[in-house]
């Protein structure tokens, strides 16, 4: 899978390990199987269900981060799931747009130089605060790994904190000011996005409603693998 062509992808910082997965529970832990035959205990960094891609005898990879301060010492990375590797590390995930932002990888928001992070507006953070020589912009980042067929769906679960953070952007645009919402579409088999109404109705009513408001929205797919991650450009959004 070839990326943007001349962007940069990113690299892991540390050595990923190859395993099987063997369980998941009490959300933020998985049982893994290494291929040395150790089973160990990772760090899953989604608090979300997972629908469709927490596969249990998937091949996974994990990153290691052998920190005496860490209580585990394995984090969750990616999983394969029907040929295409996954990334289901949302604690990466606004390190990740950062990375996109400095390298170029969103011609969209070409404008904006600087940044700041987690800026409180009305009942909610939004992840970025984008400034720039023709103002600013609020921009909020969702991680997607549902998927039904091609089309990338979001939420795969009701999420009220989602919902408050549509609700907040679309005040945002009543106020005047550019309000972007950047869905990370963490595989790279999806080349369409959609609101997922099945699982939470309500979201999808307010992302239509953000839409006619003029909130911008970009539901951007990546390809993850072990080598990296690269960027591939926009879906097509079905709304």
């Amino acid at each position: 899978m070839t990326g943007q062509q001349g962007a940069l992808p990113y690299r892991f910082p540390t050595s990923l390990h190859r395993g099987v997965l063997r369980s998941r529970y009490k959300r933020f832990f998985a049982e893994v199987e290494l291929e040395n035959g150790q089973q160990v205990t990772a760090h899953c960094p989604n608090t979300g269900p997972m629908t469709g891609v927490c596969q249990v005898g998937a091949p996974v990879y994990l990153s290691h981060h052998p920190d005496p301060k860490r209580k585990l010492a394995y984090t969750w990375e990616m999983i394969q799931v029907e040929g295409v590797w996954v990334g289901i590390n949302t604690g990466l995930l606004n390190r990740l747009v950062e990375w996109g932002l400095e390298q170029g990888w969103f011609p969209q928001l070409a404008g904006f130089s600087r940044w700041q992070r987690e800026v409180t507006c009305g009942r909610s953070k939004i992840d970025f605060l984008l400034i720039g020589d023709s103002g600013l912009a609020y921009l909020e980042v969702k991680n997607t790994t549902w998927a039904v067929g091609s089309r990338a769906l979001f939420p795969d679960t009701v999420t009220t904190r989602g919902q408050k953070h549509l609700e907040d952007l679309i005040e945002i645009r009543r106020q005047g000011q550019r309000a972007l919402l950047l869905y990370w579409i963490n595989r790279a088999d999806c080349t369409e996005f959609a609101p997922g109404a099945e699982r939470d109705p309500r979201y999808a009513h307010l992302f239509r409603q953000a839409l006619q408001a003029g909130v911008e929205v970009l539901p951007y797919r990546i390809a993850v693998s072990p080598q990296g991650i690269h960027p591939l450009g926009l879906a097509k959004m079905v709304a």
